[in-house]
């Protein structure tokens, strides 16, 4: 594929820093929802839709179309627009149990170890964006736990909010703003919110190659699925699969930031997943995908034993079995959709920095809440690798047709010696 231009680059990273500073969490997904909008709004050839669970639809108002598509098998980057964070379920507690008018009580929605709740410090966003900071104080439990067994929390603001906090606003920890440091971008939520402007930085992409690329470049029918509620169990994605959002014959390529660890460094490329802890993927969609990551990079994810390190291609990715967490792409193949996933190696995962001394009981210090961060070489990375997808997925040959053609190629050898009976 052609290299994408530096200034279509920086808009991508502008994206990927806007996006995953926007406050969001399950079921209160509303201002990232805007955002794309506002984007999709800038793009009169792409049209912006919902369905009856409030998953938004991203696609060409007059539907691509290339040799190797059809309107019946839509190829769909998926990514969810949700974070662990809180929403405020109670903005005046009751005189009697709490006298002080800083005092509001919040509900998590996510998964994030106990030990990095107290004392942690968050701030919580009115409808209209005026912003309030506090500190944890304590967990409540109390004999009227809130739906679903989220963990309530008592917080005590720096300063009174006088009404104007309500119920279902948005709360988050407080964080820097975003920032780079050593190549990676440091940020309040890559997950999934990195995957979706990497989604956008792609369909971006492929609009201008179908006004404008060559034959070869045009892409096929590709189509954006943004998804609510994944940190609370897929609900979004689920949805979707129960409303028939996606049409039979879809082949949907999940995005994700999963947690890095030492055989999936970040730095190291996206990463295709061959599954989660849950399933393995559509094995010829991740070929399809693993295929294109070589045709990029010009060869596999791993220097081969008969390679030298230098032989190493300069564009990188990796192809790995993501089993300690589950993703999206799971749904879809329960729902006997064509699924697979693709993902950045995430660092201080959910927030949860220095997190293996934290399931280790090694830390020494009180454990606190961080900022996560992906590399922006493999941001660039998976918006190559989405371009490519979109401009043909073919289905990789069969591991039976390469036995059969590698045993064409050299069975002669089998002839180089005097023949012999067969033994039984």
């Amino acid at each position: 594929m052609s290299p994408i231009p530096e200034n279509e680059r920086a808009l991508h990273e502008r994206w990927l820093f806007e996006l995953t500073q926007i406050p969001t969490v399950a079921g209160r997904e509303d201002r990232v929802e805007r955002w794309i909008e506002a984007w999709v709004a800038e793009r009169p050839d792409l049209a912006c839709t919902r369905d009856e669970a409030g998953n938004m639809i991203v696609r060409p108002r007059e539907t691509w179309g290339a040799a190797n598509a059809s309107p019946a098998a839509p190829v769909w980057f998926t990514a969810h627009l949700d974070h662990p964070a809180f929403v405020v379920s109670n903005p005046a507690p009751p005189a009697d149990t709490s006298p002080d008018p800083r005092r509001i009580e919040l509900t998590f929605r996510g998964g994030v170890m106990d030990d990095y709740f107290p004392g942690a410090r968050i701030e919580a966003f009115t409808a209209d964006d005026r912003r309030f900071e506090g500190t944890i104080d304590a967990k409540l439990d109390d004999d009227t736990p809130p739906p679903a067994g989220f963990k309530r929390y008592a917080v005590t603001l720096d300063e009174a909010h006088g009404g104007a906090l309500a119920v279902g606003d948005v709360a988050r920890w407080l964080f820097p703003r975003a920032e780079t440091i050593d190549g990676c971008i440091h940020t309040d939520a890559c997950d999934d919110l990195a995957a979706a402007a990497a989604a956008l930085g792609a369909m971006d992409v492929l609009r201008r190659l179908h006004r404008e690329g060559e034959a070869g470049e045009k892409p096929g029918d590709v189509r954006l699925l943004f998804t609510r509620a994944e940190e609370i169990g897929f609900v979004g994605a689920i949805g979707a699969t129960k409303l028939g959002t996606l049409p039979p014959g879809s082949k949907v390529i999940a995005l994700e930031n999963s947690r890095s660890f030492d055989d999936s460094p970040i730095g190291g490329g996206p990463i295709v997943r061959v599954g989660d802890r849950i399933s393995t993927f559509s094995p010829s969609l991740t070929g399809a995908v693993a295929q294109r990551a070589e045709d990029i990079a010009g060869g596999s994810a791993h220097v081969l034993a008969i390679q030298k390190q230098s032989d190493a291609p300069a564009w990188r990715w990796q192809r790995k079995l993501m089993a300690g967490g589950a993703c999206e792409a799971s749904v879809f193949c329960a729902a006997g959709l064509e699924s697979t996933c693709v993902c950045l190696p995430l660092g201080n995962y959910h927030n949860m920095a220095d997190l293996a001394a934290a399931q280790a009981g090694t830390n020494t210090d009180p454990l606190r809440p961080g900022r996560e961060y992906v590399s922006l070489s493999d941001y660039r990375g998976l918006v190559d690798l989405l371009v490519a997808c979109g401009q043909k997925l073919e289905p990789a040959a069969s591991f039976r047709e390469r036995l059969d053609k590698l045993y064409d190629e050299r069975r002669f050898v089998l002839d180089e010696r005097e023949p012999t009976q067969p033994t039984r």
